[in-house]
């Protein structure tokens, strides 16, 4: 039995603080929905709930300070939601939480950073994925949804930029759902797994990343330095500025915000569509890799893609 409709569900969201997650706990607190959602950003979280409550009636909505890469914080996330639902089950896993930044894996000052994106991002994902399966095989009918991204299938933000973190683990995330349709269908046919690859959508990740990684100035100007840009004419403050502005650049002048995203992705989960591309530019993109993947990480293919009106936030 698939999950057709929401009402009365019980559903878990992580990253529900901001961005996707937040319009996806409004949607379904909307839809009648009891929400858990999680983040670190408790003043976020908080508006989240208030946000979803007003809009629904009926439902219970609470909220949950969690480290999605803490293992033992994860497990004191599942036994709140058992204990402020009175539930044994959930019907919905929504693994949303993510970061971006620690984009190469050969520069050694920026390890930490690429081990931290690589934690949230997928290890953020095995952890509550671990820590509310039984939940979920105890429902009635139920549905593990899998944030992934275009980064899933394509690993790079264009020529010039490595974008190494966030792809393995965006490329492990759908892996992971992938190959966890099969074991389900085996093993709990009444649950299903969903990945979803958003393409460019209008959220806070750049600014949030900026937030948990902690601005590097030195390492921004090195990194610019080795795309061909020099920043020596700018102080400190002007090039956080700089960066400041184009991320908020990349949340407002999405060709996808996140409340459109939101719908796509509860549309079709209920449609029972296990693969999820969400944007014009993912449909793009997934498209033309599959046509020329011996093409897909040089300059004519991304050129090929801005020509198409996609991905404009990378520049020329």
């Amino acid at each position: 039995m698939a999950v057709t409709d929401f009402a009365g569900c019980i559903a878990v969201v992580t990253g529900g603080g901001t961005g996707m997650g937040r319009e996806l706990v409004r949607r379904l607190a909307a839809a009648g929905a009891h929400v858990a959602a999680c983040d670190l950003n408790a003043e976020e979280l908080a508006r989240t709930a208030e946000l979803a409550a007003s809009g629904s009636s009926g439902v219970r909505i609470t909220t949950h300070d969690c480290d999605v890469t803490d293992a033992d914080a994860v497990a004191a996330f599942a036994a709140e939601v058992s204990a402020q639902h009175d539930t044994d089950h959930i019907n919905l896993l929504f693994n949303n939480a993510g970061i971006a930044g620690g984009g190469s894996f050969v520069i050694d000052d920026q390890r930490d950073a690429w081990d931290k994106t690589f934690e949230v991002c997928w290890n953020g994902v095995l952890k509550c994925a671990r820590a509310f399966m039984d939940m979920l095989v105890r429902s009635d009918a139920g549905a593990m949804v899998n944030t992934s991204s275009i980064n899933g299938f394509w690993a790079t933000v264009g020529p010039g930029l490595p974008h190494t973190s966030y792809s393995a683990a965006k490329f492990a995330v759908k892996g992971f759902t992938e190959a966890l349709m099969v074991d389900l269908a085996l093993h709990a046919p009444h649950v299903s797994a969903h990945v979803v690859m958003p393409g460019h959508i209008g959220t806070s990740i750049a600014s949030n990343s900026l937030t948990a990684h902690g601005v590097d100035i030195p390492l921004i100007r090195k990194n610019m330095a080795a795309r061909g840009v020099d920043l020596d004419a700018f102080s400190d403050e002007q090039v956080e500025t700089m960066l400041n502005d184009r991320n908020t650049r990349f949340r407002d002048d999405a060709p996808t915000n996140a409340s459109q995203a939101a719908e796509i992705i509860l549309s079709d989960v209920l449609a029972g569509r296990w693969r999820i591309l969400v944007g014009d530019d993912a449909y793009a993109i997934d498209q033309a890799v599959r046509a020329d993947p011996e093409d897909a990480y040089t300059e004519a293919f991304i050129e090929r893609i801005r020509d198409q009106g996609h991905l404009q936030v990378l520049g020329r």
